[in-house]
C-alpha cells in the first residue's frame, strides 16, 4: 500500500494530503474540530458521544450553522436589492432537507419556505409556519395538493402548465378567493457548476418557454380568482459563479418588460442553485458576491429597458443547510483491491450506504471523508468508501485519502451532507432510515426519530399485527 496511485486511478483534484487527519474548512461546518484526544466534535459534542449515545449511521445537523447561513443569506440579499433601490425576499427551499425542527430554524432567522408536495407543505405548516410565506412548487401538483394550498392561503403557487393554471384558478373560485400566482419560466440558461449553457428551446418538464410564458401570463389575468404576480425562474444546482444568473437576468427581464403593459409584474424569482464545497477541489462563490452580481445583473437589465427594479426572491437550500451536515458511520471492512501495477486502494465497507446518501449513484457527487475517533501518524492511502448494499454503485465517496490503519470498528465522518441525503434516503434492502440528531452549544437532541425493522414490518400488510375488526 506504500506504492505511488497512478493519476489515472485518482480524481485530477484529489491530491494526497500532508495529514489525512486535517479538516479542510470550506468543507466542514464552521465549529468542527478536533480535541486533544483527536476525536472529532461536532457543535461542541465529541463524535464518540454521539455515535454511542444515537447510534450509526447518524445524520448531525449543526444548528448554530443553519441559522448562521440562513441569517447570511438573508442579509446579502437584503443589502444588495436596497443598493439597487429595491427589496429581496429568501426562500428556504425545503427539498434540501425538511423537517419541522429546521422550519422553525430559518423562519425564526427571516426566511420563508418554499414546498414542492402536499407533505413538504404539511410539515411546513406543522412546524408553525406563516402560510403567506410559504410557496409551493411542482410541475403536476395534485388536486388536493392545490386545493390544501388554497385553503390554508399560501402565499403563492408557482404555475407550471395551462392545465395547472385552470385547476388553481377552480380550486380558488371554489373557496371565494384570489390566489397569487407565479409562472414558472425557462429561460434557456441550464447553470452546472463551473459552467453553464444557453440554448434557444428547453426539453425538460418544468415550466413555460419564454414564447409560451406569455400567453399562460394573459390567461391567468383573464381569471378573476388568480392574481399575477410575477415570474419564476431556476437555471440549476450547486452552481459557482454568476454567469449564468446573470443570462438567465438578461432572457427573463425582457420577459418581465414584454408583460408590463398587460399591467404589474411586480416580482421577480430566479430561484436558488447555489454550490457548496463537497471536496477541496470546490471553490464555492461567497453568498455576499453571488448575490450583488445577480441584482446588479438585473438591475443593469431593467435600466436598459427604463422599466423600475422589481422585488426579487431567491429559493436557496443547499447553501443553508448543506454545510451543516455530516453522517456518522462505523467502519465494517477493509480490503485492499489490486489495480494496474503496484497501486492497492483500499476498500472501506461502512454500515450505511446509498440508502442515506444516494447522490453519488445518482449524479456521481464526491465527497470526502475523514476519521473520527482518532487521529492517526500512518501515512494516507487512497481510498473508496463504499456501502454494504447489494450495489456495485452504493459508493459513499469515490475517492479519497484516509490514514493508511483505518480498520474494522473506526468510526468515519463524511461532511457536507446536510441536503439532499436525509431527503432522498430510501428503505432499499430493507435497511431503516438513520436518526436526524440536532447539535448546539455542546448539546444534542434527535428532531427525527430514526426506523426501526419493526417500523418497517409496520407497513407490510401480512407481516404486520392483524388488527382486529370492532365489534359492532
Amino acid at each position: 500500500m506504500s506504492a505511488t496511485p497512478s493519476r489515472a486511478s485518482v480524481p485530477d483534484w484529489l491530491e494526497a494530503p500532508d495529514d489525512a487527519n486535517a479538516l479542510a474548512p470550506a468543507v466542514w461546518p464552521d465549529a468542527a474540530g478536533r480535541g486533544d484526544d483527536g476525536v472529532l466534535r461536532l457543535g461542541g459534542v465529541a463524535a464518540t458521544d454521539l455515535a454511542a449515545r444515537f447510534g450509526t449511521p447518524l445524520y448531525v445537523l449543526d444548528e448554530d450553522l443553519v441559522r448562521a447561513r440562513a441569517r447570511r443569506v438573508r442579509a446579502a440579499f437584503a443589502e444588495a436589492a436596497s443598493r439597487a433601490g429595491t427589496t429581496a425576499r429568501v426562500y428556504y427551499a425545503g427539498k434540501a432537507f425538511l423537517s419541522t425542527e429546521v422550519v422553525r430554524w430559518v423562519t425564526a432567522e427571516g426566511l420563508g419556505v418554499d414546498v414542492a408536495t402536499g407533505g413538504e407543505l404539511a410539515v411546513a405548516l406543522a412546524a408553525g409556519a406563516d402560510p403567506q410565506r410559504l410557496g409551493l412548487h411542482g410541475n403536476n401538483k395534485l388536486l388536493p395538493e392545490i386545493a390544501r394550498a388554497v385553503e390554508v392561503g399560501i402565499g403563492s403557487i408557482i404555475v407550471d402548465s395551462r392545465i395547472e393554471i385552470e385547476r388553481v384558478a377552480a380550486a380558488a373560485a371554489e373557496r371565494g378567493v384570489v390566489q397569487s400566482v407565479l409562472v414558472r419560466v425557462n429561460s434557456g440558461v441550464h447553470a452546472e457548476t463551473h459552467d453553464f449553457l444557453a440554448t434557444a428551446h428547453e426539453d425538460q418538464k418544468f415550466g413555460f418557454t419564454l414564447t409560451d410564458a406569455e400567453a399562460a401570463v394573459a390567461r391567468i389575468r383573464e381569471l378573476p380568482s388568480l392574481r399575477f404576480i410575477g415570474l419564476h425562474c431556476h437555471i440549476g444546482s450547486q452552481i459557482f459563479g454568476t454567469a449564468g444568473f446573470e443570462e438567465s437576468a438578461a432572457r427573463v427581464v425582457e420577459l418581465h418588460a414584454r408583460l408590463l403593459p398587460g399591467g404589474d409584474v411586480p416580482l421577480l424569482n430566479l430561484g436558488g442553485g447555489f454550490g457548496i464545497a463537497y471536496t477541496t477541489a470546490d471553490d464555492p462563490t461567497p453568498i455576499e458576491q453571488l448575490a450583488e452580481g445577480i441584482v446588479a445583473a438585473v438591475a443593469r437589465e431593467c435600466a436598459a429597458r427604463s422599466i423600475p427594479v422589481p422585488e426579487l426572491a431567491f429559493e436557496p437550500g443547499r447553501a443553508i443547510v448543506g454545510q451543516a451536515g455530516v453522517t456518522l458511520y462505523e467502519v465494517g471492512t477493509v480490503k485492499a483491491v489490486r489495480l494496474s501495477g503496484d497501486l492497492d486502494r483500499l476498500y472501506v465497507s461502512v454500515d450505511g450506504g446509498m440508502s442515506d446518501n444516494a447522490r453519488p449513484a445518482l449524479y456521481g457527487a464526491h465527497y470526502s471523508a475523514r476519521l473520527a475517533a482518532r487521529t492517526s501518524t500512518a501515512a494516507p492511502a487512497l481510498a473508496r468508501v463504499v456501502g454494504r448494499h447489494c450495489e456495485s454503485g452504493d459508493i459513499v465517496v469515490d475517492a479519497e485519502y484516509l490514514p493508511g490503519d483505518v480498520v474494522p470498528g473506526d468510526l468515519l465522518a463524511v461532511p457536507a451532507t446536510g441536503a439532499y441525503c436525509y431527503s432522498l434516503a430510501s428503505n432499499y434492502n430493507y435497511v431503516p432510515r438513520p436518526p436526524v440528531v440536532a447539535v448546539s452549544g455542546g448539546s444534542a437532541r434527535v428532531i427525527v426519530r430514526g426506523e426501526t425493522v419493526d417500523d418497517l414490518l409496520a407497513r407490510d400488510v401480512l407481516a404486520a399485527p392483524a388488527v382486529p375488526e370492532e365489534s359492532a
